[in-house]
């Protein structure tokens, strides 16, 4: 697969996670602001991992639109996608140690170290892909993990709710 094609694959992908995210306020009791904290948080990671996918492949989409390529294309991706990404898992990071849901239960700590850990391996090799690699696959493994966490999140909130009984 080409990269414009990956690359418009995925803002599709991310476009309807984010659409996604208004059926599900749509289809929820009461509004959003009357919601469990749980609930507002699993709502601010899928727009957020829906957003910044969606930013990264039009940003390379952009540069594959100019002529002559630019030789450091990739590395300009993984750059914005670092910068971006650093103060998103930040500030995640603060809300979920925020929760209660995080102290109390063992699968949602669980989900969190995955992801985590998914997320971290991948804003380090775009910083490996900004100084060494300037390569393609490693730019796309960032717009991956994020469309993932962001289909998980989506699934998340339609089968569990913090109202119920078991929210994991």
């Amino acid at each position: 697969m080409q990269p414009s094609e990956a690359l418009s694959t995925a803002a599709q992908v991310a476009v309807a996670l984010a659409g996604f995210a208004g059926i599900v306020v749509a289809f929820r009791t009461g509004a959003v602001h009357e919601w469990e904290e749980l609930d507002k948080f699993r709502l601010r990671l899928l727009l957020g991992n829906s957003v910044l996918p969606l930013t990264f492949s039009l940003f390379g989409m952009l540069l594959l639109s100019v002529e002559p390529s630019p030789v450091w294309r990739w590395r300009a991706c993984s750059a914005l996608a670092t910068v971006l990404t650093i103060p998103f898992a930040a500030r995640m990071n603060k809300a979920v140690r925020n929760l209660p849901q995080y102290r109390d239960r063992g699968p949602t700590r669980a989900v969190y170290y995955l992801f985590g850990t998914m997320g971290t391996t991948a804003l380090v090799l775009q910083m490996v892909n900004v100084v060494f690699l300037n390569a393609f696959w490693a730019f796309f493994v960032t717009i991956f993990v994020h469309i993932i966490a962001a289909a998980f999140q989506f699934v998340r909130m339609i089968i569990f709710s913090s109202d119920r009984s078991n929210a994991a």
